[in-house]
Protein backbone atom coordinates (compact mmCIF):
# COMPACT_ATOMS: atom_id res chain seq x y z
CA UNK A 1 0.00 0.00 0.00
CA UNK A 2 1.26 3.19 -1.17
CA UNK A 3 1.71 6.45 1.10
CA UNK A 4 -0.41 9.07 0.71
CA UNK A 5 0.76 12.14 -1.62
CA UNK A 6 -0.65 14.11 0.67
CA UNK A 7 1.62 12.84 3.42
CA UNK A 8 4.06 13.22 1.71
CA UNK A 9 3.75 16.39 0.82
CA UNK A 10 3.23 18.03 4.01
CA UNK A 11 6.55 15.63 5.34
CA UNK A 12 8.17 17.49 2.48
CA UNK A 13 6.98 21.01 3.28
CA UNK A 14 8.06 20.26 6.97
CA UNK A 15 11.25 19.60 5.86
CA UNK A 16 11.58 22.36 4.32
CA UNK A 17 10.28 25.08 6.62
CA UNK A 18 13.46 26.19 8.67
CA UNK A 19 11.19 27.67 11.90
CA UNK A 20 9.42 24.11 12.46
CA UNK A 21 12.84 22.03 11.59
CA UNK A 22 14.80 24.08 14.14
CA UNK A 23 11.67 23.94 16.70
CA UNK A 24 11.51 20.23 16.14
CA UNK A 25 15.23 19.59 17.23
CA UNK A 26 15.56 22.00 20.21
CA UNK A 27 12.16 20.25 21.75
CA UNK A 28 12.78 16.72 20.38
CA UNK A 29 16.51 16.93 22.07
CA UNK A 30 14.88 17.70 25.53
CA UNK A 31 12.54 14.82 24.77
CA UNK A 32 15.43 12.62 24.59
CA UNK A 33 17.32 13.90 27.82
CA UNK A 34 13.63 13.09 29.58
CA UNK A 35 13.03 9.54 27.77
CA UNK A 36 16.67 8.94 28.51
CA UNK A 37 17.32 10.22 32.20
CA UNK A 38 14.02 7.57 33.07
CA UNK A 39 16.76 4.84 32.28
CA UNK A 40 20.30 6.61 32.99
CA UNK A 41 21.87 9.87 34.52
CA UNK A 42 26.08 9.81 34.56
CA UNK A 43 25.53 10.58 38.25
CA UNK A 44 22.70 10.39 41.20
CA UNK A 45 20.74 13.31 40.58
CA UNK A 46 20.02 13.40 44.19
CA UNK A 47 23.41 12.00 45.58
CA UNK A 48 25.17 14.92 47.99
CA UNK A 49 28.88 15.62 48.01
CA UNK A 50 29.48 18.55 49.74
CA UNK A 51 33.54 17.84 49.05
CA UNK A 52 33.57 19.15 46.11
CA UNK A 53 30.10 21.48 45.86
CA UNK A 54 30.18 24.49 43.41
CA UNK A 55 32.39 22.10 41.34
CA UNK A 56 32.79 24.38 37.81
CA UNK A 57 31.76 22.38 34.77
CA UNK A 58 34.68 19.44 33.68
CA UNK A 59 35.02 16.61 31.26
CA UNK A 60 33.64 14.72 34.45
CA UNK A 61 30.86 17.06 35.40
CA UNK A 62 29.97 18.86 31.81
CA UNK A 63 27.65 21.16 33.91
CA UNK A 64 29.59 21.65 37.14
CA UNK A 65 28.31 20.66 40.14
CA UNK A 66 25.38 22.70 42.45
CA UNK A 67 25.79 23.59 46.60
CA UNK A 68 25.11 20.40 47.44
CA UNK A 69 27.54 18.54 45.35
CA UNK A 70 25.18 17.17 42.74
CA UNK A 71 26.15 17.07 39.17
CA UNK A 72 23.83 19.51 37.66
CA UNK A 73 24.00 17.45 33.70
CA UNK A 74 22.01 14.69 35.80
CA UNK A 75 19.57 17.03 37.24
CA UNK A 76 18.82 18.93 34.09
CA UNK A 77 17.89 15.67 32.54
CA UNK A 78 15.31 14.81 35.48
CA UNK A 79 14.13 18.31 35.49
CA UNK A 80 13.56 17.81 31.79
CA UNK A 81 11.57 14.91 32.63
CA UNK A 82 9.49 17.00 35.49
CA UNK A 83 8.44 19.90 33.00
CA UNK A 84 7.87 17.95 30.34
CA UNK A 85 5.44 15.55 32.28
CA UNK A 86 3.99 18.58 33.75
CA UNK A 87 3.36 20.68 30.90
CA UNK A 88 1.90 17.62 28.46
CA UNK A 89 -0.44 16.39 31.36
CA UNK A 90 -1.87 19.79 32.51
CA UNK A 91 -2.23 20.97 28.54
CA UNK A 92 -3.81 17.57 27.81
CA UNK A 93 -6.11 18.53 30.79
CA UNK A 94 -6.92 21.81 29.30
CA UNK A 95 -7.67 19.98 25.83
CA UNK A 96 -9.55 17.10 26.80
CA UNK A 97 -11.88 19.43 28.86
CA UNK A 98 -12.06 22.57 27.30
CA UNK A 99 -12.57 22.03 24.02
CA UNK A 100 -15.85 19.60 24.39
CA UNK A 101 -17.34 22.73 26.42
CA UNK A 102 -16.45 25.13 23.39
CA UNK A 103 -17.95 22.65 20.98
CA UNK A 104 -20.73 22.21 23.03
CA UNK A 105 -21.15 26.14 23.68
CA UNK A 106 -20.67 26.95 20.24
CA UNK A 107 -23.69 24.09 19.22
CA UNK A 108 -25.96 25.85 21.50
CA UNK A 109 -25.16 29.23 21.22
CA UNK A 110 -27.08 31.78 22.80
CA UNK A 111 -28.38 29.25 25.09
CA UNK A 112 -28.16 29.50 29.01
CA UNK A 113 -25.54 26.54 28.65
CA UNK A 114 -23.38 28.97 26.30
CA UNK A 115 -23.45 31.87 28.32
CA UNK A 116 -22.63 29.73 31.47
CA UNK A 117 -19.71 28.36 30.10
CA UNK A 118 -18.21 31.75 28.46
CA UNK A 119 -18.82 33.18 31.24
CA UNK A 120 -16.74 30.90 33.35
CA UNK A 121 -14.07 30.95 30.92
CA UNK A 122 -14.11 35.00 31.97
CA UNK A 123 -13.96 34.45 34.97
CA UNK A 124 -11.13 31.81 35.06
CA UNK A 125 -9.30 34.80 32.77
CA UNK A 126 -9.94 37.41 35.73
CA UNK A 127 -6.52 36.10 37.16
CA UNK A 128 -3.43 35.83 35.45
CA UNK A 129 -2.51 32.55 34.99
CA UNK A 130 0.74 32.40 37.61
CA UNK A 131 -1.28 34.11 40.47
CA UNK A 132 -4.31 31.71 39.80
CA UNK A 133 -1.47 28.50 39.95
CA UNK A 134 -0.03 30.16 43.14
CA UNK A 135 -3.49 30.33 44.39
CA UNK A 136 -3.98 26.42 44.02
CA UNK A 137 -1.01 25.21 44.88
CA UNK A 138 -1.00 26.99 48.29
CA UNK A 139 -4.46 26.19 49.25
CA UNK A 140 -3.75 22.47 48.66
CA UNK A 141 -0.20 22.38 49.27
CA UNK A 142 2.86 22.09 47.14
CA UNK A 143 3.90 19.64 44.30
CA UNK A 144 3.96 18.25 40.59
CA UNK A 145 0.57 17.08 40.92
CA UNK A 146 -1.48 20.33 42.27
CA UNK A 147 1.12 22.25 39.81
CA UNK A 148 -0.84 20.17 36.79
CA UNK A 149 -4.11 21.12 38.23
CA UNK A 150 -3.13 24.60 38.39
CA UNK A 151 -1.93 24.82 35.25
CA UNK A 152 -4.48 22.61 33.69
CA UNK A 153 -7.39 24.77 34.79
CA UNK A 154 -5.89 27.90 33.40
CA UNK A 155 -5.50 25.86 29.83
CA UNK A 156 -9.43 24.78 30.06
CA UNK A 157 -10.74 28.53 29.10
CA UNK A 158 -8.01 28.88 26.69
CA UNK A 159 -9.03 25.51 24.43
CA UNK A 160 -12.70 26.06 25.12
CA UNK A 161 -12.71 29.98 23.29
CA UNK A 162 -10.75 28.56 20.42
CA UNK A 163 -13.34 25.87 20.13
CA UNK A 164 -15.98 27.51 20.34
CA UNK A 165 -14.92 30.88 18.07
CA UNK A 166 -13.61 28.01 15.57
CA UNK A 167 -16.72 26.18 15.69
CA UNK A 168 -18.94 29.05 15.27
CA UNK A 169 -17.59 29.65 11.96
CA UNK A 170 -18.73 26.03 10.29
CA UNK A 171 -21.58 26.04 12.07
CA UNK A 172 -22.98 28.25 8.64
CA UNK A 173 -21.22 25.64 6.34
CA UNK A 174 -23.15 23.72 3.65
CA UNK A 175 -21.84 20.86 4.69
CA UNK A 176 -22.90 21.52 8.29
CA UNK A 177 -26.55 22.44 7.57
CA UNK A 178 -26.83 18.91 5.18
CA UNK A 179 -25.82 17.25 8.31
CA UNK A 180 -28.72 18.64 9.99
CA UNK A 181 -31.02 17.92 7.39
CA UNK A 182 -30.12 14.40 6.93
CA UNK A 183 -30.82 13.77 11.08
CA UNK A 184 -27.06 14.20 12.42
CA UNK A 185 -27.59 15.47 16.00
CA UNK A 186 -25.27 18.64 17.37
CA UNK A 187 -23.24 16.71 19.63
CA UNK A 188 -22.82 13.85 16.19
CA UNK A 189 -22.20 16.88 13.71
CA UNK A 190 -19.69 18.04 16.34
CA UNK A 191 -18.00 14.82 16.67
CA UNK A 192 -17.68 13.57 13.04
CA UNK A 193 -17.42 16.69 11.04
CA UNK A 194 -16.86 20.09 13.55
CA UNK A 195 -13.69 18.67 15.38
CA UNK A 196 -11.72 17.42 12.63
CA UNK A 197 -11.88 20.85 10.34
CA UNK A 198 -10.50 22.51 13.44
CA UNK A 199 -8.02 19.86 14.80
CA UNK A 200 -5.26 21.65 13.11
CA UNK A 201 -5.98 25.10 14.95
CA UNK A 202 -6.13 22.60 18.18
CA UNK A 203 -2.97 21.12 17.52
CA UNK A 204 -1.04 24.59 17.11
CA UNK A 205 -1.93 26.08 20.42
CA UNK A 206 -1.40 22.89 21.81
CA UNK A 207 2.14 23.82 20.73
CA UNK A 208 2.01 27.20 22.47
CA UNK A 209 0.25 26.51 25.77
CA UNK A 210 2.98 23.45 26.07
CA UNK A 211 5.75 26.28 26.05
CA UNK A 212 3.64 28.10 28.20
CA UNK A 213 2.88 25.13 30.69
CA UNK A 214 7.01 24.81 31.14
CA UNK A 215 7.05 28.42 32.17
CA UNK A 216 4.24 28.36 34.65
CA UNK A 217 6.08 24.87 35.93
CA UNK A 218 8.99 26.34 36.00
CA UNK A 219 7.89 29.71 37.86
CA UNK A 220 5.66 27.58 40.49
CA UNK A 221 9.37 25.59 41.40
CA UNK A 222 11.23 28.55 41.54
CA UNK A 223 9.03 30.32 44.55
CA UNK A 224 8.77 26.76 46.07
CA UNK A 225 5.49 25.37 44.53
CA UNK A 226 5.95 22.60 42.26
CA UNK A 227 7.85 19.45 42.21
CA UNK A 228 9.74 18.95 45.94
CA UNK A 229 13.04 17.86 46.66
CA UNK A 230 14.96 15.45 45.80
CA UNK A 231 13.18 15.44 42.33
CA UNK A 232 15.28 17.93 40.43
CA UNK A 233 13.21 20.47 39.05
CA UNK A 234 14.41 23.65 36.47
CA UNK A 235 12.73 26.13 38.32
CA UNK A 236 14.01 25.36 41.63
CA UNK A 237 17.23 24.85 40.02
CA UNK A 238 17.08 28.63 39.20
CA UNK A 239 15.88 29.38 42.89
CA UNK A 240 18.54 27.80 44.32
CA UNK A 241 21.51 29.52 42.52
CA UNK A 242 19.85 32.97 43.04
CA UNK A 243 22.34 33.79 46.13
CA UNK A 244 25.55 32.27 44.05
CA UNK A 245 25.51 33.63 40.93
CA UNK A 246 28.77 35.69 41.66
CA UNK A 247 30.48 32.48 43.26
CA UNK A 248 28.99 29.97 41.07
CA UNK A 249 27.03 31.51 37.44
CA UNK A 250 26.92 27.78 35.73
CA UNK A 251 24.11 27.19 38.56
CA UNK A 252 21.57 29.67 37.20
CA UNK A 253 22.93 29.46 33.45
CA UNK A 254 21.93 25.71 32.62
CA UNK A 255 18.58 25.54 33.98
CA UNK A 256 18.07 28.96 32.39
CA UNK A 257 19.21 27.59 29.49
CA UNK A 258 17.36 24.53 29.16
CA UNK A 259 14.02 26.66 29.87
CA UNK A 260 14.98 29.36 27.23
CA UNK A 261 15.69 26.72 24.11
CA UNK A 262 12.71 24.39 25.29
CA UNK A 263 10.22 26.99 25.09
CA UNK A 264 12.48 28.55 22.12
CA UNK A 265 12.00 25.32 20.30
CA UNK A 266 8.21 25.00 21.24
CA UNK A 267 7.42 28.41 19.65
CA UNK A 268 9.28 28.37 16.73
CA UNK A 269 7.63 24.48 16.45
CA UNK A 270 3.95 26.35 17.29
CA UNK A 271 4.87 29.15 14.24
CA UNK A 272 6.01 26.50 11.70
CA UNK A 273 2.69 24.23 12.06
CA UNK A 274 0.46 27.17 12.15
CA UNK A 275 2.02 28.23 8.55
CA UNK A 276 1.93 24.47 7.32
CA UNK A 277 -1.26 24.40 8.60
CA UNK A 278 -2.08 27.62 6.36
CA UNK A 279 -3.63 26.46 3.16
CA UNK A 280 -2.78 29.15 1.30
CA UNK A 281 1.20 28.46 2.14
CA UNK A 282 0.49 25.36 1.07
CA UNK A 283 -0.87 25.64 -2.01
CA UNK A 284 1.72 27.96 -2.85
CA UNK A 285 4.64 25.45 -1.60
CA UNK A 286 2.95 22.11 -2.76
Amino acid sequence: MSANPTDRSFLRMALGHPAFVTGFVLSAFFVILALVSFAWTPFDPTKLDIASKLKTPSLDHWFGKDHFGRDMFSMIMVGARVSIAVAFVAVGVGMLLGVPLGLYAAAHRGSLIDEFIMRGNDLVFAFPSLLLAIMITAVFGPGAVNAIIAIGIFNIPVFARLARGAALSLWTRDYILAARVAGKGRARISAEHILPNIANLLIVQGTIQFSLAILAEAALAYVGLGAQPPLPSWGRMLADAQTLISLAPHMALFPGFAIIITVLGLNLMGDGLRDLFDPKLRRGRG
